[in-house]
C-alpha cells in the first residue's frame, strides 16, 4: 500500500514538473523567436519621429500606446477599485445587488474583445460623435479592463486579515480611515497585480481599438485625434505583407514595453507600501 502511494506521488509529481517545464519551454521558444526575427530590423529608422511607408516607424505606436494607457486607467482605476471597496468594506453580506454586480462583471470578463470593439463604435465613435479617437479607444478598452481591476481588487481586500480593521476600530478610528490608512495600503500588491494585468490588455488590444481609435500612424494634436497603438501597427503591418521585418521589431518594442510596465509598476508598488507603513 505504501509503495504503491509513492508511486502515485512520483508520478504526479513527475506531471507537474513535465506540465512545468513544458509552459517555461513554449514561453523562451516564442520570446527567442520574436526576438531573433525582430532585432535585426530595429533600426534608427524604425524609431523616426514621422512615419512614412518607408520607415514604418513605431515612434507614433508608441506615444498612442503611452496615452492610451493613461486614459484607460484613469478612466478604469476609480471605478473598478471604489466599486471594489464598496463591495468588500461597505455592502451586507448575501446582498442580492452585491451578487448582481460580481455575475455581471465575471459575464464582461468572458465578451469578446471584438464586441467590445463594435459598442464602442456604435457609442462613442457614431452616438456620441467621437469619431475613431483616443478618446473613444480609451473609453472601450476602459469598460473592458474594468472587470479584471474590479475583481482582483475585490481579491485584494479580502485577503487582508480581519485583525487589521478590528485593530483600527479599537483605537477609535472610523471606518473610512481604516478602509484608506489600513485596508487599501495592506492590499496594493493585489491591486497593482490587477493593473499590470489590465495594462497588458491595453497593450495587446488590436480589435476593439480598430473599430474606435482608428489605424492611423500619427501622433493625434489631441485626445479626440485618431491613432493606432503599438498592437494596431504590428497587426495592419502584417497583414500588408510588405513590411513583415519591421512587425517583428515592433513585436520586440512591445515586448519591451510591457516589461518596463511590470517592473516600473513592482517599483511603485514596492515604495507606496513601505510607505504607507512608516506613515502608519
Amino acid at each position: 500500500m505504501l509503495i504503491k502511494q509513492k508511486s502515485r506521488t512520483l508520478i504526479i509529481r513527475s506531471v507537474v514538473y513535465l506540465c512545468a517545464f513544458l509552459t517555461l519551454g513554449v514561453l523562451i521558444f516564442m520570446l527567442l523567436y520574436i526576438l531573433v526575427k525582430g532585432i535585426p530590423f530595429l533600426t534608427p529608422s524604425l524609431f523616426e519621429l514621422t512615419y512614412t511607408s518607408e520607415n514604418c516607424s513605431v515612434f507614433p505606436a508608441i506615444v498612442n500606446t503611452l496615452l492610451m494607457i493613461l486614459l484607460a486607467l484613469l478612466i478604469a482605476c476609480p471605478l473598478g477599485i471604489g466599486s471594489a471597496i464598496y463591495l468588500v468594506e461597505y455592502s451586507k453580506k448575501g446582498n442580492r445587488f452585491v451578487k448582481l454586480v460580481r455575475l455581471t462583471t465575471e459575464t464582461l470578463t468572458g465578451i469578446p474583445s471584438i464586441v467590445y470593439g463594435l459598442f464602442g463604435m456604435l457609442l462613442f465613435v457614431g452616438a456620441l460623435h467621437w469619431g475613431y479617437s483616443l478618446m473613444a479607444g480609451s473609453f472601450t478598452v476602459a469598460i473592458m479592463i474594468l472587470p479584471v481591476i474590479m475583481r482582483t481588487t475585490e481579491e485584494a481586500l479580502l485577503s487582508v486579515p480581519d485583525s487589521f480593521r478590528e485593530g483600527s476600530f479599537g483605537l477609535g478610528a472610523g471606518k473610512l480611515r481604516t478602509v484608506f490608512k489600513i485596508v487599501l495600503p495592506s492590499a496594493i500588491p493585489g491591486i497593482l497585480s490587477g493593473i499590470i494585468l489590465a495594462t497588458g490588455r491595453v497593450v495587446g488590444e488590436t480589435a476593439a481599438l480598430i473599430y474606435t481609435a482608428g489605424t492611423v500612424a500619427q501622433i493625434p494634436l489631441g485626445v479626440f485625434g485618431s491613432g493606432r497603438t503599438l498592437a494596431v501597427h504590428m497587426y495592419v503591418l502584417s497583414s500588408e505583407g510588405l513590411h513583415t521585418g519591421q512587425a517583428f521589431g515592433t513585436a520586440v518594442v512591445l515586448l519591451v514595453l510591457v516589461v518596463a510596465i511590470n517592473l516600473l509598476a513592482g517599483i511603485v508598488a514596492k515604495h507606496i507600501g513601505n510607505f504607507s507603513y512608516g506613515k502608519n
